[in-house]
């Protein structure tokens, strides 16, 4: 999954320990540090100092991972389930750009069968896959809560609601540099 962790150890149940400072870049351990002073204690800082170093690395390696845990003093079991929780910190690579598309009821009420079908065939993938060029990944979403706007998909980080064949090809286009998807 990732490069050799550097193991100084294992602890109790066989978990490598590493030192962060080793994986770690220093602008990532300064703006985890920084997170970790606004809180009591640094466990705390849990999803903010996953989501700095995905936002350098695009996804959350198992190093990154035992590196980050070792930082804020927590396992890296317990960040594991912090970070399997929430669905935009992602343990596996993703490509540049990451869609999110909403299937809540909503959604499916407003012809989200159609749209996923024409962003699988049109991007060559189905939910979980990444484009071969590496610019697209394609993830399901339980709801983005905008279902007064419905479809809706989030486009790193940004909602795009009132989807239709049109306004897909456009953002797709867009990606691509305005070369056809």
């Amino acid at each position: 999954m990732s490069s050799v962790i550097p193991i100084q150890q294992v602890d109790l149940v066989g978990q490598p320990i590493v030192n962060y400072r080793d994986v770690l870049s220093g602008k990532e351990i300064a703006a985890i540090e920084h997170e970790c002073s606004l809180y009591e204690s640094r466990p705390a800082a849990a999803i903010d100092a996953l989501q700095i170093v995905q936002s350098e690395r695009r996804w959350i390696s198992d190093e990154s991972l035992y590196a980050i845990a070792d930082m804020l003093g927590m396992s890296a079991t317990e960040l594991e389930g912090v970070a399997t929780f929430y669905n935009l910190i992602y343990r596996h690579p993703v490509g540049e750009h990451v869609i999110h598309l909403c299937n809540s009821i909503s959604c499916w009420l407003h012809d989200y069968q159609t749209i996923t079908e024409h962003l699988s065939k049109t991007l060559n993938i189905e939910f979980g896959q990444t484009t071969k060029d590496g610019k697209i990944t394609l993830l399901p979403n339980v709801c983005l809560g905008c279902c007064d706007k419905a479809p809706a998909l989030m486009l790193d980080g940004e909602l795009v609601e009132n989807l239709d064949i049109k306004s897909i090809d456009s953002l797709l286009q867009g990606l691509r540099g305005g070369k056809n998807a």
